[in-house]
């Protein structure tokens, strides 16, 4: 019996049963790798000796009775902008082509102590920078839904992987929107962690004070599941927190928000949204509301100015974190020759390993941190960023969670927006606020838009450590879309 297209709580109750083993599940979703990955190509590497390993490791302490983790033995998709010791980490980009990292980051710490299998890396948008997984230096992955369009970005690999059925769970990063954006546009569910919640050690920086590494599955509790076996407080990390992980795996089950406060955020549902997206988000409202949901409108004046702000710190920060790919310690080196100075080497290397996004980002934001700029660009968007948190501040005193639409249009096609950056940024211009002032969100699927028939996604944003909610509200629209449905969302996808 195949159970590729079980959930992952599922999966991990036939393994608990004896029905079948880690090592049958991991090959079983290798054959399903082998079967489609061809055309949707969300893996960039598989480490198909090593997860075998990991899962008869799993398989053997379980005939001898050990207590293992809920989701010892389940398959995992690994974005690879996370070092895992021994594996080709890229991070989409040919800087790094061939880098088999000598040590484990923390989530695949984490995920090794749980038992959690990992069955390779996935494709992303080079160094983390991109809304479509068209800026991998390796090519881009293709949306399950309609193979023409784009899965989301940067994580897009780790989108696609769970919604052609690859991995039923995933690992992404979010810096403005990477894990929720691909999730709006693939049907799955994907959670930014309160920033500092999951730790960021070993993950390669490209904006150190807003990428936070998340968990990603195809429902709410798989993703609940995820989250509890990653998080927590790490002391290789200067920003993570040290407080207990929020009860989400309670919180998903509960089933129940009568008397929670929901609150539309104004400025995230007008113009520039799609028909079908706002329709569905209005529906799930509805849903909530029947639910015993009591739901207000709330104001954030300054979102408008969070791209502007967003695309100065970022590519800032970026600018700063990149500078030690400089050929001389890993990585890249071109034109070493014996003739060349090492400034000579250095250039040369910087212009053939990083792509026109890169680029562009390194440029923009030595701009913005150079002398007689930095109080101008960098520092007026610091003070945005200030505004921002004070947004949402004033906004959780009228409500315990936000919502909004994820992104304002379904996936797009392949090459259509590539020559334009402007219009390929406004696409996370929903899910950039929550990174601005480090607080947790979910993407979960609200249904199909009619324009297109592709998914659509809804988005809740809790206060600072309070991720719990997230999937309790999370949990609780799951459910009644589900009852409506009569079939998960992904049921769709004919891949």
């Amino acid at each position: 019996m195949s159970f590729i297209k079980k959930s992952a709580s599922q999966m991990a109750e036939a393994l608990a049963s004896g029905e079948i083993t880690s090592v049958d599940l991991a090959n079983q979703h290798f054959s399903r790798i082998e079967e489609v990955d061809g055309k949707v190509k969300a893996f960039l590497h598989l480490d198909k000796e090593g997860a075998l390993a990991q899962a008869k490791s799993i398989d053997d302490r379980r005939k001898k009775g050990e207590s293992l983790s809920p989701l010892a033995g389940v398959p995992l998709a690994l974005k690879d902008v996370l070092t895992q010791k021994g594996v080709p980490t890229t991070c989409g980009s040919k800087m790094l082509e061939g880098w088999r990292p000598p040590y484990d980051s923390t989530v695949v710490t984490n995920l090794k102590k749980n038992g959690v299998v990992i069955l390779g890396k996935t494709n992303m948008d080079e160094f983390a920078m991109g809304s479509s997984t068209e800026n991998s230096a390796y090519g881009p992955t293709h949306n399950p839904w309609d193979l023409t369009r784009i899965p989301g970005g940067s994580g897009g690999g780790s989108a696609a992987a769970l919604a052609a059925f690859e991995a039923p769970l995933a690992i992404g990063t979010d810096t403005g929107g990477s894990i929720r954006q691909p999730a709006a546009v693939t049907g799955t569910v994907g959670v930014k962690p309160t920033y500092g919640g999951v730790s960021r050690y070993g993950l390669v920086a490209f904006s150190s004070s807003l990428d936070q590494a998340g968990p990603c599955a195809r429902n709410v509790l798989d993703t609940a599941l995820l989250h509890e076996a990653i998080a927590g407080y790490d002391e290789k990390d200067s920003t993570s927190i040290n407080a207990p992980v929020p009860k989400v795996v309670e919180a998903a089950k509960k089933l129940d928000v009568k008397g929670l406060r929901i609150g539309v955020i104004k400025e995230l549902n007008g113009e520039g949204f799609q028909a079908g997206v706002r329709n569905r988000f209005k529906e799930a409202l509805d849903l909530l509301a029947n639910a015993g949901a009591q739901i207000v409108e709330v104001s954030c004046p300054n979102f408008e100015y969070g791209l502007a702000a967003y695309y100065l710190i970022a590519p800032s920060e970026c600018s700063s974190n990149l500078a030690r790919f400089d050929s001389m310690r890993y990585g890249l080196r071109i034109g070493d020759d014996g003739t060349k100075s090492a400034e000579e080497v250095m250039n040369l290397t910087r212009e053939a390993g990083f792509g026109p996004e890169v680029k562009r980002r390194i440029i923009l934001g030595t701009y913005a941190l150079s002398s007689g700029y930095y109080d101008a660009y960098y520092g007026s968007a610091q003070k945005v960023r200030t505004l921002i948190k004070r947004d949402f501040e004033s906004a959780f005193q009228k409500a315990d969670v936000l919502v909004s639409p994820t992104a304002p249009t379904t996936a797009f096609k392949l090459g259509e927006k590539v020559d334009d950056p402007v219009a390929m940024y406004l696409n996370d211009i929903a899910t950039i606020p929550v990174n601005l002032a480090g607080l947790g969100s979910m993407s979960l699927p609200s249904g199909i838009a009619e324009e297109d028939g592709l998914p659509v996604g809804f988005q809740i944003t809790s206060p600072v450590m309070k991720d719990d909610l997230l999937y309790q509200v999370g949990g609780t629209l799951e459910a009644a879309l589900l009852a409506k449905w009569g079939e998960p969302l992904l049921s769709k996808v004919s891949l």
